[in-house]
């Protein structure tokens, strides 16, 4: 009996995933995967019943990759203070050197190719997809609800909404930035989210831009 090889596995998803993400699900073939790969029919067959099959493990190998990425940005930024503020300042900080230092062959979003061909999946797969984002709006809810625990918001604003404000941000700078072909997009929007967080979380005399003009033009030129 022949013994399933996670490297081999492994293969197939990141094969995959680089072809999804270039010409999306419904264009994408198996023996194109499998070409990618440099691997035959007999060994996917062997790991995935079908390409609805692949469908769904893709995608929760993907989640399972952010979700590892996610914990070790927060890990880190536990690590270095106890401030809420400054931990998902350094949350953010790190994810945009994550976006900008990435030699990822296929920038963008998995869960964004996914909705867009939602009617290729069945359901199962599609509620994975949504139960995913929901799970990153969880993390940053319980982010920003400590920030506003220790921090009263300048304007009225609720942890949930900026969860999904965050979300938004990072799911729409990769779609664009896939489009644009721009890669330090993303990164840039995330920036400005911290921005706007250091606004709204400080103190009133402190919210003086002391040479709005220079930072300006420096922002034009990034």
């Amino acid at each position: 009996m022949t013994r399933k090889s996670p490297d081999t596995r492994l293969r197939i998803l990141q094969a995959a995933r680089v072809l999804v993400m270039e010409k999306g699900f419904a264009a994408t073939s198996i023996d194109e995967i499998l070409g990618a790969a440099g691997l035959t029919k007999g060994a996917f067959f062997h790991y995935f019943k079908g390409k609805k099959d692949l469908a769904r493990e893709l995608v929760e190998w993907h989640a399972r990759k952010d979700l590892e990425m996610f914990e070790r940005f927060a890990a880190e930024a536990e690590a270095r203070t106890s401030d809420p503020l400054e931990k998902v300042v350094l949350f953010l900080e790190a994810f945009e050197a994550y976006v900008g230092n990435s030699d990822d062959p296929s920038p963008g979003c998995m869960y964004a190719v996914y909705t867009y061909e939602s009617m290729q999946f069945e359901p199962a797969v599609r509620d994975l997809v949504a139960d995913v984002l929901r799970q990153w709006t969880s993390i940053y809810v319980r982010m920003f609800q400590d920030v506003i625990d220790r921090y009263p918001p300048a304007l009225p604003v609720t942890a949930r909404q900026l969860a999904e404000m965050i979300v938004s941000i990072i799911e729409g700078g990769l779609i664009l930035q896939r489009a644009y072909g721009e890669v330090p997009m993303t990164g840039r929007q995330s920036k400005q989210f911290r921005n706007y967080l250091t606004l709204l979380f400080s103190e009133p005399s402190s919210r003086v831009q002391t040479n709005p003009s220079a930072e300006t033009a420096a922002a034009a030129a990034a």
